[in-house]
């Protein structure tokens, strides 16, 4: 089994909203990781390439890697495509429709607070130039505290606002804070998603399971070091791992206080975690 990273990233900027910067990485550092990842001899291939391969598809180069951007920053399109398209390597953006721009309006609703967005007509941009788009949720809620219903929507709507919006089917979803749950999986499974892809803080591989896709986490205090050791496939375990105890005791405090009015906000907690 050879472990693959799947790279998260979130914002790429110099200038990002407070709430983001703990999961920023400046312009210049992503440029470097670009080539960390080129002296490591790793072949970028699309998230579909590696889900295609975990269901017995053809084989993945030797050493590969996956790039990811979660939520839909604006600067994907001005500081990340510049770098991406120079270098001929896909990527796959998540996107949380409800916090889109409109051309002069007003995004339509989500949990995210204020930042510099995408627009509807980027994302299009995006699309045309090969850039696979996903789903990321309407609103940016931890699913698996949702009941069934709302948890629903929330997955199916995204769906279908992407599609109408691209004229064609998406395929890639990823769990809002790298949170799910067993029905959340099925839930996802049966809007029509064919890959999903949590957090984990671990390696993905071609025995991975393709709706709880193991990632790797780029925060603003990954040092260079840490992700060259990624780049190697050292640091961190290889997925399928089985759920750890820490994150069923994780999901139950946050059922809990979402169920009292009182839920859990901010930065990723152990649920990230295998």
């Amino acid at each position: 089994m050879n472990a693959v990273p799947v790279f998260l990233y979130h914002s790429v900027t110099t200038d990002p909203a407070p709430w983001i910067a703990p999961y920023t990485v400046t312009p210049r550092v992503f440029a470097e990781h670009l080539d960390r990842i080129a002296d490591a001899g790793l072949t970028v291939v699309p998230l579909r390439r590696l889900v295609a391969a975990m269901r017995g598809g053809p084989p993945l180069p030797a050493r590969s890697a996956v790039l990811t951007f979660d939520d839909g920053f604006a600067d994907f399109y001005w500081a990340v495509t510049p770098h991406l398209t120079d270098r001929s390597l896909p990527a796959t953006v998540f996107v949380t429709t409800g916090a889109v721009h409109p051309p002069g309006g007003h995004p339509e609703g989500s949990l995210l607070p204020p930042a510099s967005m995408l627009s509807w007509r980027q994302i299009a941009t995006l699309d045309a130039l090969g850039f696979e788009i996903g789903g990321h949720t309407t609103t940016h809620p931890q699913l698996d505290t949702l009941p069934a219903q709302r948890a629903w929507h929330e997955i199916v709507d995204n769906k279908r606002r992407l599609e109408d919006v691209l004229s064609h089917p998406v395929y890639a979803f990823a769990y809002p804070h790298g949170y799910s749950s067993a029905a959340v999986r099925r839930t996802v499974q049966e809007a029509g998603w064919t890959s999903a892809c949590a957090v984990r803080n671990a390696f993905s591989s071609t025995t991975d399971e393709p709706m709880r896709i193991a990632r790797l986490m780029v925060r603003a205090d990954t040092s260079l070091e840490r992700f060259t050791r990624w780049t190697l496939g050292m640091g961190a375990p290889a997925a399928p791992l089985p759920e750890s105890l820490q994150t069923k005791g994780w999901r139950l405090y946050r059922r809990a206080r979402a169920l009292l009015g009182h839920p859990v906000t901010g930065a990723p907690g152990p649920g990230t975690m295998p």
